[in-house]
């Protein structure tokens, strides 16, 4: 099982390796935004893999935090974007 973990957690990089070239090159604000939320999954799938791997649960606990700060981000840049002030 430790095999197919390890080939998971490469194409998990890979794709986030693709994930930061849209962020870093994305034609425009909202590609840029999408890559930004995928990266996050793609993050807390890495977080869980390595999770599984080595047997250590706190690692979830980074994930689940990575993707609750992901979550925010998203929200506040969706509504800077749509020209909205934060606290309406």
């Amino acid at each position: 099982m430790s095999d197919w973990l390890s080939i998971l957690l490469y194409i998990q990089i890979g794709l986030s390796a693709v994930c930061l070239y849209r962020i870093i090159a994305g034609p425009t604000i909202p590609d840029r935004m999408v890559g930004i939320d995928i990266f996050g999954i793609l993050v807390v799938g890495i977080c869980a893999i390595i999770a599984i791997q080595t047997e250590r649960s706190f690692i979830l606990d980074i994930g689940i935090a990575w993707i609750i700060l992901s979550f925010i981000g998203t929200l506040t840049l969706a509504k800077y974007l749509s020209g909205k002030k934060l606290n309406e």
